[in-house]
């Protein structure tokens, strides 16, 4: 049976690329979420380690939890920070596995991309790298993770078969999935499913 998606992909991944490329560029402007340093302390980072972060690394966080509440990462590991935006949780886990580890962040936006290269750069974090890719076609080798991270991502793809596919892909066998979304328990009018502005607002 066809996998039948309520909204065109093409469509919302360019609803969604407009709404963070302002988050990107803009972090301290008007938003319809949390960012930020002050965002990060609802959702319980540990504030010495966001506190040693430079802005360019914090300031275009707009995460909905915190995927390192469910285990702290083990030094060594291999993760892959699926939308990885300004790179803030990538800096996290780096700051977890060492410099033994290796960290692989992936996003759509060249925006975001620039920005966390160039954040990763002034920390010298050499275990960090950004690609450009989608959640549902990671850059990434097959089994290659350890550890795969999310944060506010998922919820934003239309086909979420195909992405949780390939989060499965790219972890080892064994790997763990530590991801914080938003869910909605209720079901959604069909009408409502196909508003494109709903999926973004």
């Amino acid at each position: 049976m066809d996998n039948v998606l309520p909204v065109d992909p093409v469509a919302l991944r360019e609803e969604v690329k407009t709404k963070y490329r302002d988050v990107a560029r803009n972090p301290n402007g008007e938003h319809h979420f949390h960012t930020g340093r002050p965002l990060a302390r609802r959702l319980g980072y540990d504030p010495a380690l966001v506190d040693s972060m430079p802005d360019i690394a914090v300031e275009s966080f707009a995460g909905v939890a915190n995927p390192f509440s469910l285990r702290t990462l083990d030094p060594g590991e291999k993760v892959v920070d699926a939308g990885s935006g300004g790179g803030f949780d990538s800096f996290v886990a780096a700051h977890q596995v060492g410099i033994q580890g290796k960290v692989v962040g992936v996003d759509m936006l060249p925006e975001m991309l620039e920005k966390s290269r160039t954040a990763a750069a002034l920390m010298g974090l050499e275990q960090v790298e950004f690609r450009e890719g989608l959640l549902e076609e990671m850059p990434l080798e097959d089994g290659w993770a350890d550890v795969v991270i999310s944060n506010g991502v998922i919820n934003l793809c239309a086909d979420k078969k195909r992405a949780f596919s390939e989060l499965w892909r790219v972890l080892r066998p064994g790997g763990k999935l530590q991801f914080g979304d938003i869910a909605n328990g209720k079901p959604v009018p069909a009408d409502a499913l196909r508003d494109i502005d709903l999926w973004t607002g």
